[in-house]
Order: structure tokens, then C-alpha cells, then sequence
């Protein structure tokens, strides 16, 4: 009987409260993260507002108004919306596909052999040397980066230049060979190797940072496997540097895209007609500096206008063909627990 009181009164006694996990201080935390996370972020999204989104919205009205040096200097008032009109001006312009083919070809010729190329074998092999050796050989690469536009180009024109004064033609002339005009008989070859020497060095850092981030014991293990130098660059350290490749790539694209200054200074798009003309340039030409000292900002815009578009373009297409959504996803791990 007591026993059976016993069970009862248990039954009949109130629930026990069990105490759950808060959530509250969880999701504080998230937040907490998150304001963090936009606060580091704040900077970087002011600058590319004013100095990325805000230039852009500027040069997609530009190119659609007939604004130029003539009228902008009287009164602004007289800039008229002109729609496409500067855009079918340019289809019409009868050096525009020359201009744009000179720009494919620089671009794909520069990228692939020195921006990309030549910056990853000179990274290989400074990896694989004595550190110190291979330091001292990547700051010489850097010099012509760090070196003013202005000088860089003169020193290629003093090596270049006609005998008896260029540093070229003198050797020529010791060996009994003949000296050419480099730049009036093979203008490009001069662009893409001044423009190249700029360009390798910065993939060089960039791969040279990547290489010596794998870990050892990848390499030690192909070691161990029998593989040799180039089995090891084929399998382990080219798949590891995806995410380099497809940064490297992308940017020295882009920038191969925008920047004419060296051009401007070696050739100014010479010699001859539009015949090292690249796209960049073209806009400045228009925009900026023409034969007649009317300058013409809306039609100049218009050439921006088109290669903004195309920039955008090759970056989706890299993104795309590198996987760029694998590249950023967040691990597969499984909750055991």
C-alpha cells in the first residue's frame, strides 16, 4: 500500500523543468560578428563606390551626351542627351574593328607570355634555388615596376634607338649584323616586351607566395612516390595554385585592358596609322587629346563605356571557367555530435 501511495504521489507530482540551451546569446554573438564583419568591409565598399561605381554611372552618362571641350568651356548647359548616337559613331567608324583586333591581340599576346607565362616560371625556379638567390633575382624583376613610366621608356628607346646611338645598334655593329628601326619594322614586338617585363613581375610575387605556401609534406610525399621535378609541377603544385591563377589572370586582364601609358609614350599608337592603337588609348585620343583641340568627351566616354563592358565580361568568363564557386565554398564537414 505504501508503495502504491509512493508511485502515485510521483505520477501526481509536477513536471521537473528541464533547462534548454539559450539561443539569445548565440544569436548575439552572429550579429556581433556580422557588424564586425561590416565594419572591416566599410572602407574597402566606400572606395569602390566613390572611386569605381561613381566614375562609372559618370561615364555611362557621358557617352550618352554630346558634351565636349567646344561647349563645356562656353556654357554647360548646351551638353544635350544624345542616346546611342556616340555609340553609333563608333560602330561607324571605319579604324574602330582595327583598334579592337590591336587590342585583342595585345592583350592575349602580353597575358600569356609574361603576365601569366613568364611569371610562373620565373617563380618555379626562384622557389626551387637558394632562398637568398632567388630573393636578389626577384627584386631585379620588380625594378621595372617600381621604375616612373617616363624613365622606364626611355631607357627601352636609348636601347633601342637608331645607331650610332642605341645600345642594340652598337652591338650589331660589332657583330657586322645590320641594325633595324625596331620600332618602325616590328612596333609590337617593342610594346608587348615593355609592356611584359611590367607585367611578369607582379604574377611572380603573387605565385612565388602561393608555391612556398604548400605544405612540405605534399612535396615530401611526391618524393617519396618516385615523382620527378616535372610530375611534381604537373600534380601537386599547379592544381594548388588555382586560386592564384584565376586572381593573376583576371586582373592583369583587366589592367592590360585600361592602361596605354607606356603605348602612349613609345609609340603614342604608331607608327603609322592606328597600327599599335590599343582601345584604352583610343578613348584618351578622343576624349581627351585630338589633332584639332576639340576634345570630345562624350564620344570619348563611349570607348569607355565599351571597354568597362568587356572587362566585366572576361571577368565572369574567368570566374567561370576557373569554378570560382568552388573555389569560395565553405568546406563539407559533418556533424558527428
Amino acid at each position: 500500500m505504501t508503495e502504491h501511495r509512493k508511485e502515485v504521489s510521483a505520477l501526481s507530482s509536477p513536471p521537473v523543468a528541464v533547462r534548454l540551451p539559450s539561443v539569445a546569446p548565440r544569436r548575439r554573438g552572429i550579429s556581433r560578428s556580422n557588424l564586425t564583419a561590416l565594419g572591416f568591409m566599410t572602407p574597402a565598399a566606400i572606395l569602390v563606390i566613390l572611386f569605381f561605381l561613381i566614375p562609372v554611372v559618370l561615364i555611362f552618362y557621358l557617352s550618352m551626351t554630346d558634351l565636349a571641350h567646344s561647349n563645356f568651356t562656353t556654357d554647360l548647359t548646351r551638353m544635350n542627351f544624345i542616346g546611342l548616337d556616340n555609340f553609333r559613331t563608333l560602330l561607324a567608324d571605319q579604324f574602330a574593328s582595327k583598334i579592337f583586333f590591336n587590342t585583342i591581340f595585345y592583350v592575349l599576346t602580353t597575358l600569356m607570355l609574361f603576365n601569366v607565362g613568364l611569371a610562373l616560371v620565373i617563380a618555379l625556379l626562384t622557389s626551387h634555388v637558394n632562398r637568398r638567390a632567388g630573393f636578389v633575382f626577384r627584386a631585379l624583376w620588380i625594378l621595372p615596376r617600381i621604375t616612373p613610366v617616363i624613365v622606364y621608356i626611355l631607357i627601352w628607346k636609348r636601347l633601342i634607338a637608331e645607331p650610332p646611338f642605341g645600345i642594340a645598334a652598337q652591338f650589331n655593329t660589332l657583330l657586322g649584323q645590320p641594325t633595324p628601326n625596331y620600332i618602325q619594322t616590328m612596333p609590337w614586338v617593342v610594346v608587348i616586351l615593355v609592356n611584359g617585363f611590367i607585367g611578369a613581375s607582379f604574377g611572380m610575387i603573387i605565385f612565388t607566395s602561393a608555391i612556398e605556401s604548400i605544405p612540405r609534406d605534399l612535396m615530401n610525399a611526391s618524393l617519396v612516390d618516385g615523382s620527378s621535378y616535372v610530375q611534381r609541377i604537373r600534380y601537386v603544385t599547379l592544381p594548388l595554385l588555382r586560386w592564384p591563377l584565376l586572381f593573376v589572370v583576371t586582373y592583369q586582364t583587366l589592367s592590360l585592358l585600361t592602361s596605354f601609358e607606356q603605348i602612349l609614350v613609345l609609340t603614342n599608337g604608331g607608327p603609322g596609322l592606328y597600327r599599335t592603337e590599343v582601345w584604352a588609348l583610343t578613348a584618351y585620343h578622343r576624349a581627351l587629346s585630338t589633332y584639332f583641340g576639340n576634345a570630345q568627351w562624350g564620344y570619348g566616354a563611349s570607348f569607355a563605356v565599351v571597354l568597362v563592358t568587356i572587362g566585366v565580361v572576361m571577368a565572369i568568363i574567368y570566374m567561370r571557367v576557373f569554378r570560382f564557386g568552388e573555389l569560395v565554398a565553405e568546406p563539407k564537414i559533418e556533424d558527428l555530435q
